[in-house]
């Protein structure tokens, strides 16, 4: 089954989370596939991991960019996997049907809008009932991630 883990984003923005966990993915040798709500936000992902640090590259792509398969990042709206990735962050509360198909999954939702959470908490449910490894991530005053493993 894949392991999957909710960030709660309630002190940190996603623009401020997303970098460093692609960077971790990436450093571990791994692919990703970012999957937006919209083509807007995959476009405004895109051009912040060309300048959300001054001395740092994280090679990416989308479909503008083309060359999926070269891309060890591909960000998009679509429930798609052309860069044979092995990690999938959902964002903006996107949905994939290919979940199974990775080996992590990592959503990402913010903590303060109680609709986003609800909707997380029945994903969360979903995943649980088709026996995939659950983890929670929330985020302590200090900003350090606290691990609450899922049953």
């Amino acid at each position: 089954m894949t392991e999957v883990r909710f960030y709660q984003l309630q002190r940190s923005s996603l623009e401020e989370v997303l970098p460093q966990l692609l960077e971790k993915t990436f450093e571990r040798g791994q692919r990703a596939v970012v999957m937006t709500g919209s083509e807007e936000r995959a476009e405004a992902l895109t051009a912040h991991l060309w300048t959300y640090k001054d001395r740092r590259f994280l090679p990416h792509g989308n479909a503008r960019d083309g060359h999926a398969a070269r891309q060890p990042i591909w960000l998009t709206p679509e429930d798609e996997n052309p860069n044979d990735a092995q990690v999938l962050f959902l964002t903006d509360g996107a949905v994939s049907d290919h979940v199974g198909d990775f080996a992590l999954c990592i959503e990402l939702f913010d903590g303060n809008d109680t609709d986003i959470v609800a909707a997380a908490r029945r994903r969360w449910t979903t995943y649980k009932k088709a026996g995939h490894d659950l983890t929670y991530y929330q985020q302590t005053e200090g900003g350090r991630w606290e691990e609450k493993k899922g049953g």
